[in-house]
C-alpha cells in the first residue's frame, strides 16, 4: 500500500519561537492516507476526517473514481469538508465564553486546521486479503501496493474499511469508518459511519476540559465535479475547463419532508440529493449547445463519447435523534442548503477557529435550514449553471447539517450516510454518444432507441434521455444501501474470488489459470473471464467476455488461443453465484480482485527457433509513426516495433548508425519473440533514422540486423 504523506509549505522566521511553532503546524500537516479500491468506487482516505480540494494524491487533485475499470481519471469529487459547531462554548485557550465555535477541516486546507484536528488512528482493515495475481511469473497486481493492510478481521461486515479517529478543540472526539464492498450489486457506493462523542478533549496533548455542549451541529459538505476523463490533463481535452472544479455541477436534494417524500424504498421515505455534469458554454467545444452538452460528448475528438454521464451523492441511513435516543430521526438533516464554495467563509486564507466573524457566519451556514428548492431547479432547465445570479450560491457544493444537539460530557451521536456514483454504464456511454455524433455531423442516421424502447429522430433528446437514467440508477444504488444498513450488513454476497490468478504468455496462446476456493461456497455458480487490448489506466479500453463456465462443468483453466501476436492482453476473473440469492441478477466478485495490472501485460509470443538465427527479423521494417495506426489501432501506448524469429536465448542490443548503444534486453523467456517499446534504455523516445540490431547467443553465434524509422 502506498501511504503517502502530504506536507503543506510551512514559513519561516528569524524568530527561534515563531520557528518553532511553524514546525509544530508542519508536523500538524503532515497527512496519512489508505486507500479503498477493491471495488468499481475507488479512493483515498485522509486522516483528518476529510479530503479536501487541491490535496495533491492524484494527478489532477480530484478523486472518488467511477468507473473505475475504465482509468483512475474517472474522478468525480473536488474536496468534502466537515465542520462541528456549537453555542456558548467556554473556550479553554481563549480563557472566555464564545458565542459561537466552529472547527474542522476542508474545504481546502488551511493553516490553523492543525490546531483544530488531532490525529489518534488511520487504519485499513480487511475481511480477507487479496488474491495473488501474476503474469509471466512476476506479481501484477497494484493491490500489492494500494491495499497492504494494516489489520486483519474476518469478522468485518465490509471487504475493506478504513478506521480514522481524531480529537477536535472542540472536546469532540470522532470516530470515522467508511466501509466498502467488493459485490458487484454494492461495488459503487461506500458508506460512511460517524460517532462523534463529547470527551473534552481540546488539543493535541489531549487535556481535558469537561462542558455541556449546546445546540451542537454536524456539517458534511462535498463538491462533486465530472470532468473525469474529458478534462484529465486540465482543459487539454474536450470537457470544460471549469468542471474540474465542480464549476458546472447541479445538484438536487429529496426527502426533507418525510411526510411527503419525492423517493421511498420498502416503505421508508429516502432522504439525500443526488449531483451531475450541467451542460457548459465553458467547454473546448463550445460549438455545442445546452441541449447538445448534456453527457459531455467528445465533439471534438469525433468520437462521441460521454466523458460525465454519471450521477453522484449521498443517502441518509441513520442520524441519531438525541444522545439518549439511538432512533433514526427522519427530518435530518435539517439543513439542505447548497453554498458557494468561493464565498469568504470557505476559504482557507486566514481560516482561523478564533476568527468571531468568521465563526458566526459558517456557523449561519450549517443551521440554515431547508432552501425552497434545489439547485438545478433555482438555476433552471435551458440554464447554465455557471449563470446562476446569487453570487453566494454559484459555484456551489452541496452541505448537509445535522442538530441542533445537546451534548452532555460523555454524550454521543451516531451519524450513517452512504456516497454513491453511478450511472449509464461505460459502454453504453460510447454506443449512445456515437449515435449522438453521427447525427450530429449529418454522417449517418442509426435508429435512436430511447430507455423506454421507443424510438426517435432528435438526436439530442435521445442523448439527454439515456444520461437521465444514471439519475434512477444512482437510487437503485441508494436502495441497495439503505437494504445493505438495515440488514446489519448482512446482504447476500458473491462467491470470493480465486485466492491466486496466473497469466502465461505462450507461443501459441496465453494461459490463464486460477485457484478452486470459490468452489466451496454454498452459491457458487461458476466463472467468468474477460479481456481486453489495453490498459486500466486508458479510458479508451474495451473489455470483451472470452469465457465463462456454470457449476457444473467448472474448469480452472482458460487458454485464450484468439489472442494476436503484437497486442498486450490483460484479463480478469470473476466468480459467480447460481442466480438463487437475488432474484433475477447474477452476483459477481469485484474484478479489480484479480485483474492484472498495467505494467505486466500478456503477450502471444512466437516458438523459439533453435536452429538458426537467420529468421531473425525486425517488424515493421521500416518502422514509419504514421502507420502505428493501421497496425495497432487507436492506442498510442502501441508505439513498439517487434523482434521474431529468436533463440530461446538470446541477448539483444540496438546501435545507432554511428556505433552507440542505445538499448539492451537479456532474453530468456524461452519464446521465439520480444517487444520493443522504441525507447532507449533511459526512456527517450528514439528519432528517425538507420538503427542496427544485434543478436547473440550463449554459443557465440550473432547476427546483424538493419531497420529504419521514420517519425
Amino acid at each position: 500500500m502506498i501511504r503517502r504523506t502530504v506536507r503543506v509549505r510551512g514559513w519561516l522566521s528569524l524568530c527561534a519561537i515563531v520557528c518553532l511553532t511553524a514546525l509544530v503546524i508542519s508536523l500538524g500537516q503532515a497527512q496519512e492516507i489508505r486507500w479503498l479500491r477493491v471495488g468499481d468506487l475507488q479512493s483515498f482516505v485522509t486522516d483528518i476526517g476529510v479530503e479536501y480540494e487541491g490535496q495533491p494524491t492524484t494527478g489532477n487533485s480530484n478523486f472518488l473514481s467511477w468507473p473505475a475499470l475504465y482509468s483512475i481519471d474517472q474522478n468525480t469529487l473536488r474536496g468534502r469538508l466537515l465542520w462541528i459547531g456549537c453555542k456558548n462554548f467556554n473556550d479553554p485557550v481563549e480563557k472566555k465564553l464564545k458565542p459561537v465555535k466552529m472547527i474542522g477541516a476542508g474545504l481546502r486546507d488551511f493553516d490553523d486546521r492543525p490546531n483544530q484536528i488531532f490525529v489518534q488512528e488511520i487504519t485499513l482493515v480487511g475481511r480477507s486479503t487479496h488474491p495473488t495475481v501474476t503474469v509471466d511469473n512476476a506479481s501484477a497486481t497494484d493491490l500489492d501496493q494500494y491495499d497492504d493492510l494494516d489489520e486483519l478481521d474476518p469478522s468485518l461486515p465490509c471487504d475493506r474499511m478504513v478506521r480514522v479517529r481524531f480529537n477536535t478543540s472542540i472536546g469532540i472526539s470522532v470516530t470515522k469508518k467508511i466501509m466498502a464492498f467488493a459485490s458487484s450489486r454494492h461495488g459503487n457506493y461506500f458508506i460512511h459511519d460517524y460517532v462523534f462523542k463529547n470527551t473534552g478533549i481540546y488539543n493535541r496533548a489531549g487535556a481535558v476540559q469537561s462542558q455541556t455542549l449546546d445546540s451542537t451541529w454536524f456539517y458534511f459538505g462535498q463538491r462533486y465535479a465530472f470532468a473525469g476523463v474529458s478534462s484529465s490533463g486540465w482543459g487539454s481535452s474536450w470537457g470544460a475547463f471549469a468542471s474540474c472544479w465542480g464549476h458546472t455541477t447541479l445538484y438536487h436534494t429529496f426527502g426533507e419532508d418525510p411526510t411527503s417524500p419525492e423517493y421511498t424504498h420498502a416503505g421508508a421515505p429516502m432522504r439525500g440529493y443526488i449531483s451531475y455534469y450541467g451542460p457548459s458554454p465553458e467547454s473546448n467545444q463550445s460549438l455545442l449547445a445546452y441541449a447538445e452538452d448534456w453527457g459531455c460528448p467528445d465533439f471534438t475528438g469525433r468520437t462521441g463519447m460521454l466523458g460525465s454521464a454519471k450521477y453522484a451523492g449521498c443517502i441518509t441511513l441513520h442520524a441519531d435523534a438525541g444522545p439518549a435516543n439511538s432512533a433514526d430521526d427522519p427530518y435530518q438533516p435539517r439543513t439542505t442548503w447548497f453554498i458557494g464554495s468561493d464565498i469568504q467563509a470557505m476559504q482557507s486564507s486566514g481560516s482561523s477557529q478564533y476568527d468571531n466573524l468568521l465563526m458566526a457566519d459558517r456557523y449561519s451556514i450549517v443551521t440554515e435550514g431547508h432552501p425552497p428548492g434545489s439547485y438545478d431547479e433555482a438555476v433552471g432547465d435551458g440554464n447554465y449553471a455557471s449563470a446562476y445570479g446569487d453570487a453566494r450560491r454559484q459555484n456551489a457544493l452541496q452541505g448537509q447539517g445535522f442538530g441542533p444537539y445537546r451534548l452532555a460530557p460523555g454524550d454521543s451521536i451516531h451519524i450513517v450516510f452512504a456516497e454513491g456514483v453511478s450511472g449509464i454504464s461505460w459502454e453504453k456511454g460510447k454506443e449512445v454518444g456515437g449515435n449522438w455524433l453521427s447525427w450530429k455531423t449529418a454522417t449517418a442516421q442509426p435508429t435512436l432507441t430511447m430507455p423506454n424502447g421507443s424510438t426517435t429522430t432528435d438526436h439530442n433528446v435521445y442523448k439527454r434521455r439515456w444520461v437521465e437514467t444514471g439519475r434512477d440508477s444512482l437510487l437503485a444504488t441508494y436502495r441497495n444501501a439503505m437494504d445493505n444498513f438495515r440488514s446489519g450488513y448482512t446482504v447476500p454476497l458473491p462467491p470470493p474470488p480465486p485466492s491466486s490468478f496466473t497469466v502465461e504468455s505462450g507461443g501459441d496462446r496465453i494461459r490463464l489459470t486460477w485457484a478452486s476456493n470459490a468452489t466451496s461456497d454454498p452459491h457458487f455458480g461458476g466463472y467468468v473471464v474477460f479481456r481486453s487490448r489495453g490498459t486500466v489506466q486508458d479510458y479508451r479500453t474495451s473489455y470483451e467476455k472470452v469465457f465463462e463456465c456454470g457449476k457444473s462443468g467448472v474448469v480452472h483453466e482458460f487458454n485464450d488461443v484468439t489472442a494476436i501476436r503484437g497486442f498486450n492482453y490483460f484479463y480478469y476473473v470473476q466468480s459467480k453465484d447460481d442466480g438463487t440469492q437475488v432474484a433475477g441478477t447474477i452476483l459477481y466478485s469485484s474484478p479489480f480482485w484479480t485483474i492484472t495490472a498495467t505494467s505486466s501485460p500478456a503477450t502471444l509470443q512466437r516458438p523459439a527457433v533453435t536452429s538458426t538465427l537467420d529468421s531473425v527479423r525486425v517488424v515493421p521494417n521500416p518502422f514509419d509513426i504514421r502507420g502505428r495506426f493501421l497496425q495497432f489501432g487507436d492506442r498510442s501506448q502501441y508505439d513498439q516495433l517487434s523482434v521474431y524469429g529468436l533463440p530461446p536465448v538470446a541477448t539483444l542490443k540496438v546501435f545507432t548508425e554511428r556505433g552507440d548503444l542505445i538499448w539492451q534486453k537479456e532474453h530468456t523467456r524461452g519464446t521465439g519473440d520480444v517487444l520493443w517499446t522504441s525507447q532507449t534504455s533511459s526512456g527517450q523516445i528514439i528519432s528517425s533514422g538507420v538503427y542496427i540490431l544485434v543478436v547473440s547467443t550463449p554459443d557465440n553465434r550473432s547476427v546483424i540486423r538493419k531497420f529504419v524509422v521514420i517519425r
